[in-house]
Formats: structure tokens, sequence, C-alpha cells
């Protein structure tokens, strides 16, 4: 056998294989660690004292460099700045959380919870916001061959206009449309996340709540902006009707 012939000798494949397998296995563990960055350690419902953290244990704190030049170090072990607005259903660990909230659709809890976000825009690469209505941008228009909904009524699950369409809102990265733009009774505009309607040729179909439900959405600040911490509120508000809106939704099915 000359030198260097290790093939006769050796099942180069099944080395192979298990190379393959180490590197897979600390992959997963490595991508697990990184997983932890944020959201842990969890909090213990039986002491404070107590730090949830699982297996793998968190990774090291790391800083990273943001778009806008600022720094953020994670996992941070910050508290969230939230108030818990639920009870849990029974004294065991584990037990479901009832919300508690005046509107439940305000709680921030199941369907409802949001994640405490930068109350900054989101940004393109140029640091133009990426996020706009029409009205600010005449590049964008809504095609042809589809319904525009603005000026259309919109109605909530059970049937009730809740308000009117008066714009669109694009995300001009992404090159689609993320929201509508509605006007209330009152006079007051808010925002509705398009993946919740169905946009006929007469009217815009909303099921996840009801049509009073929408004079308490989260609004913006500025008319013609939304910060990230805002968009997850009013998105949230909306999830949170798919189970809280009327008391059946939140009944058994059998």
């Amino acid at each position: 056998m000359e030198t260097g012939a290790i093939t006769g000798y050796i099942d180069v494949a099944q080395l192979v294989l298990y190379a393959f397998w180490a590197f897979f296995a600390g992959l997963i563990y490595y991508l697990h660690r990184e997983n932890k960055r944020e959201g842990y350690p969890l909090e213990s419902e039986r002491s404070a004292h107590v730090m949830v953290q699982g297996w793998p244990p968190m990774p090291e704190p790391k800083t990273f460099r943001l778009q806008n030049g600022s720094t953020r170090t994670v996992p941070d072990r910050r508290p969230s700045p939230q108030t818990l607005q639920a009870e849990p259903v029974g004294p065991w660990p584990g037990a479901p959380l009832q919300p508690t909230a005046a509107n439940l659709l305000l709680a921030g809890v199941g369907p409802g919870a949001w994640a405490d976000r930068a109350d900054e825009p989101d940004l393109m690469v140029d640091g133009t916001l990426r996020i706009v209505p029409l009205r600010a941008d005449a590049s964008f228009g809504v095609s042809g061959h589809d319904p525009d909904p603005r000026g259309m009524p919109v109605q909530g699950a059970d049937g009730a206009v809740g308000g009117h369409v008066v714009d669109l809102w694009v995300d001009r990265a992404e090159m689609l449309f993320r929201y509508l733009e509605l006007e209330l009774p009152d006079a007051r505009r808010v925002l509705l996340p398009i993946n919740f309607t169905r946009i006929g040729n007469d009217r815009v179909r909303v099921k996840s709540i009801l049509g009073e439900q929408f004079m308490d959405v989260p609004g913006t600040a500025k008319p013609d902006a939304v910060t990230l911490l805002e968009e997850e509120r009013i998105v949230a508000y909306y999830g949170a009707g798919t189970l809280y809106a009327t008391p059946e939704r939140m009944g058994p099915l059998l």
C-alpha cells in the first residue's frame, strides 16, 4: 500500500459523518445559547431570587453596534417596565393567566402580549423612515388591478362600522402595504394592520375586534410616523381581540 493511501484502512465517509454530527451538535448548542440574549432569565413563580435560564446557560454579555451609532449590550438582565395586568387562575405553578384589566385588549396578555421595542421609527439604510403613509411618498400607490380601500368603511366582527379608511401606510423596504389608516367617529386616526383585514370592493372587514372596539386602538405620537414600540402595541391590540373581543371567544370549544 502506498504512503498516504488512508482510504484503504480508514472509513473516510464514516469519519466525515461523525465530524458533521459533531459540528451540527455544536451549531445547535451555539444557536440555542445566542437565542437567550433577550428574554432571559425567565421570571420564577416561586421566588424572585430564583434565576430560570434552562440549559444551555445564558451567553456572556456582548455589545452590539446599532445603525444609529449607539450600542446595546445583551443580555443585560433588565426587568421589563410592563406591569402584569393578569393573575393566575389557580395556586399551582404554571397556572394560566387571566387578564384583570378593564379593557382585556389592552392587558398585554396572551395574544395581546407585546415586546418592549425601541420607541423610535424603523429606518431605511439612508436614514429615512421605512414605513410612511402614501401622502408622504407619492412614488407609491395602489395597483389599478386591486380595490383602493381609501374611503371605504371598516366593519368589525359584529358588522358595526368602526371607522373609514383615509390612507395606506407602505413599507418602502419590503415594497408592500403594512397598515390602513382609519379615521374614527371622534376624528382620531389609528392604524389597522393589513394582515387583519379582508378588503372587498366596497368595504373592509375585520374579524378580530368589534366595531366599537376601534375606539381604543393605541395611536401614534406623530401623524406620519410610527415607532417600533407603537407597532408592537397596535398589533397586540388586534391580536388580543382574537381571544378577548367577546366572552364567547374565551370559552372552551367543546
